[in-house]
């Protein structure tokens, strides 16, 4: 009787995708266009596969957005990961199932729209591709995998099932960020021609992650799921094979604003990286790295510098996208981001009036006090800060995971949708292997088309 009524509910469902489907009209993008929910309302059922640290800060994220719904949490560790998720679910009354295999979750739950993955990089493509070919939306974590051929097939299967597939790059849809792509750089042209672009992101020293025994994986599980100990499944990212190194975990939120801000993808990168704080045994991607990339936008040419290193915290994350006419300093940190207007460049005061910058916080003659002195040649006065019009009142990764709901209800469009998330991974993994080839590497233009 059971399976009578899940098959019924089913055949509900495929109807109404597939009429809703073919209203919207099957040639058209997938990322354009909602389609039909379980619930038949705007109400969204999701499911949550990897229910770690990024699944948390999801989870966290999505609780305050109306309309969505908790059906299923999938994690292999029962003890800590699945219970702690559970928990909080259950605080928010959100009727749910538990489950260790994404396998089984597919197969018992039947009213599901859409899953969110946050697993490790390298099941990614497995978890992607089995949950659209399920029929379901995805929300993807970045990196979208480690290697180029299985990010490939996360946009084949996309285009294949006509669903819609958003990668994790969370400052596509922060509203700082875009405001200052499409008012900063495409409206006003306050920096100019851009000419450089710098970025980091530096981390402290850590010791490795660790875990109570009475929390542990059985080893027969932990094998099943690709891991060789509980070690390694809590410091995954430090393992080849399983994480893709810091240049991934950090540096492709960053690198991936360089391709948006510039509109353009790199013609070639060189790399510097190595182990050379942490033991080698159990860090295996480099714990530091240096690139530089060259990218032509509007015909001229401009050098792209990233660093990311894990055995110092100075000055934290944020980019710097230099021009002729002004700099702008942009990080997901809500204390960071201001422009700098060069001597020389046009005044500002329209675009102040415009609402686009906000007057300075402090004159530039307020920098420097007074002393009757000479100022020296060498030294000179610091620009004033112009600070960004636009706030950021929301969780990080809120406003990526909206723009995800509500281009499944048909009101939006993805803001980093398959084939976007795939040019930011060839951008990325191609570090990695200029650091293993010790020189510089081009860029052929069809490695970022599917």
């Amino acid at each position: 009787m059971d399976n009578q009524k899940n098959r019924k509910a089913m055949d509900r469902r495929s109807f109404l995708r597939s009429t809703a489907a073919v209203g919207a009209g099957l040639v058209l993008a997938p990322q354009s266009f909602g389609q039909a929910t379980a619930s038949g309302t705007d109400d969204i059922n999701v499911a949550l596969l990897g229910s770690g640290a990024q699944g948390q800060v999801l989870l966290n994220a999505c609780l305050k957005i109306p309309g969505v719904r908790f059906k299923a949490v999938c994690d292999i560790w029962t003890a800590y990961n699945q219970k702690r998720a559970s928990r909080l679910l259950k605080k928010y009354r959100h009727e749910h199932n538990t489950y260790v295999d994404y396998q089984e979750m597919l197969d018992k739950e039947k009213d599901l729209d859409a899953v969110l993955i946050a697993t490790p990089d390298f099941r990614h493509a497995e978890h992607t591709v089995a949950c659209l070919k399920a029929g379901l939306h995805v929300y993807c974590e970045k990196e979208m995998s480690n290697t180029r051929e299985e990010a490939r097939k996360m946009v084949q299967a996309a285009k294949e099932t006509g669903k819609l597939l958003q990668i994790g790059h969370q400052r596509r849809s922060n509203p700082r960020y875009i405001h200052c792509y499409e008012k900063l750089i495409k409206e006003a042209k306050i920096l100019g021609r851009i000419t450089t672009v710098n970025g980091q992101w530096n981390r402290a020293a850590r010791p490795p992650l660790g875990s109570p025994k009475k929390y542990a994986i059985d080893q027969a599980t932990l094998e099943k799921y690709g891991f060789k100990s509980m070690h390694q499944f809590r410091n995954w990212r430090w393992y080849k094979g399983l994480g893709g190194g810091p240049i991934v975990d950090l540096g492709s939120h960053q690198i991936d604003i360089y391709n948006w801000f510039l509109e353009a993808s790199p013609k070639s990168v060189m790399a510097s990286g190595g182990t050379d704080y942490y033991d080698k045994a159990t860090h295996q991607w480099y714990d530091n790295v240096m690139a530089v990339y060259e990218y032509e936008a509007s015909q001229q040419i401009v050098r792209a510098f990233y660093q990311t290193i894990t055995t110092n915290s100075s000055q934290g994350y944020f980019e710097t996208f230099m021009g002729n006419q002004g700099t702008l300093v942009i990080s997901e940190s809500a204390a960071r981001g201001a422009v700098y207007r060069e001597p020389s460049a046009p005044e500002w005061d329209k675009w102040v009036k415009a609402g686009i910058l906000n007057e300075p916080a402090k004159p530039a003659e307020e920098e420097k006090p007074d002393t009757g002195a000479v100022l020296d040649v060498r030294e000179t006065l610091a620009p004033p800060a112009y600070e960004l019009a636009v706030k950021m009142d929301k969780l990080y990764h809120q406003p990526h995971l909206e723009n995800f709901f509500d281009a499944i209800r048909g009101k939006a469009k993805l803001n980093c949708p398959a084939d976007v998330g795939y040019e930011t991974a060839v951008t990325v993994l191609k570090v990695n292997e200029a650091v293993e080839a010790a020189c510089r590497l081009d860029f052929k233009p069809k490695e970022f088309k599917v």
